[in-house]
C-alpha cells in the first residue's frame, strides 16, 4: 500500500498552472467591448472525463454523456465560455476546429468530436451585447482552440473577461501541486460568484489557509473571528446570473467512476473559497479530465488524495483568479481596492 506521504502533496508545478499536466493545453479568446470571453481545455490526446454540477442555475452541453454508463469514455475538449445561453455556441466552434483536425470519436467513417461545456452568466456587466442574430462565441470558441497552448493568461482572461466575484472583479485562475507519487494535479477557474471570496469587511480570501508560494498576495496574519451577521448575510440577486466553473485534471489513470469521485471532492473546493456557494443564483460545475499516465498503486488511498487535492488546487485557482483580475468598467480589481 501506498503510504500518505508518499502520495500526499509536493511542490506547486513548474507554472502553478493545470497545464502542468502533461497532454494539456488551455487557449483564451475574449472580446473587451464584448466583455466576455472562452477558455478551452484541449488535451493531446481523448481524455477521460466527468462532472458534478451543484449550483441552481447550470447552463452545460454534453454533460449527460460523462455520467459512468454512459457509452462514450473520453472527450475532445472542455468548454467554459461566458454569453450565458449563447455562450454554448462556443463549443460548437471548437467542434468544427476539432473536425478541421480530424480529432474526434469514430463510428466508422464519420469522426464526432466530444466537447462537453458550461456558461456562465456576463450579460449585465456593460460590454456591448448588442450583436443581432450571430451571437460571437462560435468564433470565440474556435479561436481559443486555436491558440491553445501550455501558456496562458490568467485574470481579465477568457471566460474570465466579464466575471464579477460578488463586488469585486472576478477572472480566470490557475492552480497545480505535485504528489509524491508523481502525479500532477491541477486547477482551472472561471470565477464568478454571487458569493464573497473574502470576509466581509477584510483583504482575507476565504482560501488564505490553501495559498501555496504567495500566489494570491501572501496570506494575511490570520483574522479575528467573524460575528454571526458577518458569517451569514446574503448577498441580492437574480437566479441564473452568477456560476463559478472549474476544470480538475489529473495524469492519474482514472475511470469515469473514479474521475466524477474527484469532481464531487472537488466541489469542496468551492466552499474553501466562496461564501456562500452553490447557490440558487449560481451554475457551479466542476469538469474532472485524467490523461491517463500514471497507475495508481493503490486505488482508494491514491484516489482519496487526489480528490482532496483536487479540492485545495480548486480554492488556490478561485482566489488566484480575483487575485490576478484588473478592474474593469465600475467593478473593482481586488488590488485596487486592498492596494495589494
Amino acid at each position: 500500500m501506498v503510504k500518505s506521504r508518499e502520495a500526499g502533496p509536493g511542490p506547486v508545478g513548474p507554472s502553478n498552472a493545470i497545464t502542468d499536466v502533461p497532454g494539456l493545453k488551455v487557449g483564451n479568446a475574449g472580446d473587451f467591448g464584448l466583455r466576455s470571453g472562452v477558455t478551452v481545455i484541449l488535451p493531446d490526446r481523448p481524455a477521460v472525463a466527468a462532472v458534478d454540477a451543484r449550483g441552481g442555475g447550470t447552463g452545460t452541453r454534453e454533460t449527460v454523456l460523462l455520467d459512468p454508463s454512459a457509452t462514450v469514455e473520453r472527450v475532445d475538449a472542455i468548454v467554459l465560455s461566458g454569453g450565458s445561453a449563447f455562450g454554448l455556441d462556443a463549443a460548437s466552434g471548437v467542434t468544427g476546429w476539432l473536425a478541421e483536425q480530424g480529432r474526434g470519436f469514430r463510428i466508422k467513417e464519420a469522426v464526432v468530436p466530444i466537447v462537453p461545456a458550461a456558461i456562465l452568466f456576463d450579460l449585465q456587466n456593460g460590454g456591448d451585447k448588442d450583436w443581432g442574430r450571430m451571437a460571437p462565441y462560435h468564433q470565440l470558441g474556435k479561436d481559443a482552440a486555436a491558440v491553445a497552448s501550455i501558456d496562458f493568461a490568467l485574470g481579465n482572461a477568457g471566460a474570465g473577461i466579464g466575471a464579477a466575484a460578488g463586488d469585486l472583479k472576478g477572472g480566470l485562475g490557475s492552480a497545480s501541486v505535485l504528489m509524491g507519487t508523481g502525479v500532477t494535479v491541477g486547477a482551472l477557474a472561471a470565477v464568478n460568484p454571487v458569493g464573497s471570496v473574502v470576509m466581509p469587511g477584510t483583504a482575507h480570501f476565504w482560501a488564505w489557509p490553501f495559498e501555496r508560494d504567495g500566489e494570491f498576495g501572501g496570506s494575511p496574519p490570520s483574522p479575528k473571528p467573524l460575528t454571526w451577521d458577518q458569517n451569514y448575510s446574503f448577498p441580492q440577486g437574480t437566479a441564473g446570473q452568477n456560476t463559478t466553473l472549474v476544470a480538475v485534471a489529473t495524469d492519474a489513470v482514472l475511470t469515469k467512476a473514479q474521475a466524477q469521485r474527484v469532481a464531487v471532492m472537488a466541489q469542496d473546493g468551492l466552499a474553501r473559497a466562496i461564501r456562500p456557494v452553490h447557490t440558487p443564483l449560481d451554475g457551479d460545475v466542476v469538469f474532472v479530465l485524467s490523461t491517463g499516465r500514471i497507475a495508481l498503486k493503490d486505488s482508494i488511498s491514491e484516489l482519496a488524495t487526489i480528490g482532496m487535492l483536487a479540492a485545495d488546487t480548486v480554492a488556490r485557482a478561485i482566489a488566484r483568479g480575483v487575485y490576478e483580475a484588473e478592474s474593469l468598467g465600475e467593478t473593482l480589481s481586488y488590488r485596487e481596492r486592498f492596494s495589494k
